[in-house]
């Protein structure tokens, strides 16, 4: 079963001086501003490399769940921030690596059982299998 979902964006002008905004097909994002002052300067807005942050963010802590299920353990709170990485490779722009900062409570885990799932979902969730760069993890197990 293959699941489709949606992502639309609107672009006008140039590089430098053009504006966008970027959807969901869900809605839950609608029209939100982009563009090259909130993707290099800093500005009120998101930028690609953000929506994808947070797409392996929220993937990796579904994967965990999901991971730690199948060991019959139940997560009290994944938490779970992603850093992408984008920088200047062969004359262009690459994304080349995502880290992963998770803080994790299981109840009756030990903390070996915590990383071997974490690792497991960092290496299979949709998001790490789609990006082609470095993923690296800090866990900390509460």
């Amino acid at each position: 079963m293959a699941t489709k979902k949606r992502g639309s964006a609107h672009w006008t002008g140039g590089l430098k001086d053009g504006k966008g905004t970027v959807s969901t097909g869900s809605g839950a994002m609608k029209d939100n501003p982009y563009g090259f002052n909130t993707r290099f300067e800093d500005a009120p807005g998101t930028n690609p490399e953000e929506l994808v942050a947070a797409a392996h963010a929220s993937c990796f802590s579904m994967a965990f769940s999901m991971v730690l299920g199948q060991s019959d353990l139940t997560p009290g709170a994944i938490d779970t921030t992603a850093t992408v990485t984008l920088e200047e490779k062969d004359g262009g722009f690459a994304v080349t690596k995502s880290h992963l900062e998770v803080r994790a409570t299981v109840p009756g885990a030990t903390e070996d059982q915590v990383r071997e799932a974490a690792e497991g979902a960092k290496a299979n969730c949709p998001i790490s299998k789609l990006l082609n760069a470095e993923i690296t993890m800090d866990l900390s197990v509460a």
